[in-house]
């Protein structure tokens, strides 16, 4: 096996949505986990975990993991996405590794009727590429202490400390190697917190620093040993607006997947990644990218960061953000159109790719696509256009988004009617076709 061949099923993971396991003070203290296992479609997440570390009391931890075995044996086989409880790990503490193999074991244990809707662990803080072996061994000795095939049980672990950082560049030259079972990595996943404390970084305000080396070198990890990628939680549960910053900065950096907090957040991860239903331009207006409004065919900027006055006699002033310039009509269309940008509908990525599939079995290699607009800043409309030269290196980046489109539509048949609603039918069986 190549190591960075995906063995699993899923190829990409969008959202990570961790519940209590036992809730301490409740009637039913598996309550949180019942409302997570009726969750569907887009509110359902495609890796759900069971959190019996950091969400749940260290007194709690033993109920919890009973409350997992309860909760999937008699609600497992119809949750839509996959379960990976997170039990607790330490680099540092043999206890505690101990404590989270017996959960481990108890969990899988086919006599509970947990296992067969169970699809592995996610591991915390984990240290050194040694202590992500130990945890192998351990999910190794429950797989033959059960009888289940050794690596059925996928390990996950989170990114919570600079030696696991660290861990990730050795990764690669260490799967496959007959003295392990680590082809059963699934998920690489930040843990900032843990990791803000582990670096002992400190900010004037005492917020979490945005660490984009991390996010990258995550990412970068991921890609080396075929695995997926997921941040971190985004802790600001209100804020909508900067979990999709968040989401849209992790994606330029091949990061697609992110923890959820609740089942907003869930539903704001699921259709991030997805293409949107329809295209639209931008404008970068000193610094700040504005969505521009379409009216009657015409891309309309309406705020004052950037202004435009026809001087007559082919002449125009352009002001954007105080800096000031006279320009010609054609040096005009050039300026705009270095600020504008075209984001493509999932019915224009379909379209391009079926062009491109077109031409290439005519013959041609590369294609120009062209992409055009009638931009109108404070009454003045200026034409734009620029041509992409599309060979097979661009059709297979831009593939990315439907390839992603595709695992979805495989593996979460219960968000077909979302996806038919947000597309429309036709698409989607477009969709579904194209670059197979």
């Amino acid at each position: 096996m190549s190591v960075d061949e995906r063995i699993h099923d899923r190829k990409f993971v969008r959202s990570f949505f961790t519940t209590p396991t036992a809730v301490e003070g409740e009637e039913d203290t598996a309550k949180m986990l019942r409302q997570a296992a009726g969750l569907r479609g887009m509110e359902a997440p495609d890796v759900w975990v069971p959190d019996n570390e950091d969400a749940t009391a260290p007194n709690m931890r033993d109920e919890g993991a009973q409350n997992i075995i309860d909760v999937l044996a008699e609600e497992g086989a119809d949750f839509p996405g996959e379960v990976h409880p997170r039990v607790v790990w330490h680099r540092d503490s043999p206890e505690t590794r101990y404590q989270g193999f017996q959960h481990m074991l108890e969990i899988a244990d086919p006599a509970n009727g947990a296992v067969e809707n169970l699809d592995g662990f996610v591991i915390p803080e984990v240290g050194d590429i040694d202590d992500w072996k130990k945890a192998d061994e351990f999910f190794t000795i429950v797989e033959n202490e059960h009888g289940l095939e050794e690596g059925s049980l996928k390990m996950s672990v989170i990114i919570e400390s600079g030696s696991a950082e660290l861990a990730m560049g050795k990764l690669r030259d260490e799967i496959g190697k007959p003295t392990n079972n680590l082809q059963r990595m699934f998920l690489l996943v930040d843990g900032e917190v843990d990791y803000t404390k582990d670096m002992r970084a400190i900010t004037p305000t005492g917020e979490l620093p945005p660490w984009p080396e991390l996010r990258h070198n995550t990412s970068r990890g991921a890609s080396a040993a075929g695995l997926i990628a997921v941040d971190g939680p985004y802790d600001d549960i209100r804020d909508i607006e900067g979990y999709h910053e968040r989401m849209t900065d992790n994606q330029a950096k091949g990061m697609l997947g992110i923890w959820s907090l609740t089942p907003g957040q869930v539903v704001e991860a699921n259709k991030s990644p997805l293409p949107p239903a329809e295209g639209y331009w931008t404008i970068d207006a000193d610094g700040r990218e504005v969505e521009l409004e379409s009216e009657d065919g015409v891309e309309v900027y309406a705020g004052d960061r950037i202004e435009l006055e026809e001087l007559g006699d082919d002449r125009y002033e352009l002001e954007v953000g105080g800096d000031e310039r006279e320009v010609t009509g054609e040096q005009l269309q050039e300026e705009l159109l270095d600020l504008v940008s075209y984001v493509p509908s999932m019915d224009d990525i379909v379209d391009s790719m079926e062009e491109f599939e077109a031409a290439k079995e005519a013959g041609k290699g590369a294609i120009a696509m062209t992409q055009a607009a009638t931009v109108r800043v404070d009454g003045v409309e200026v034409e734009v256009s620029r041509d992409r030269m599309w060979d097979e290196a661009t059709y297979q980046a831009l593939q990315t988004p439907i390839t992603l489109f595709q695992d979805v539509y495989e593996n979460r048949p219960d968000q077909h009617d979302d996806l038919a609603d947000l597309y429309g039918a036709e698409v989607v069986e477009r969709a579904t076709d194209v670059g197979q």
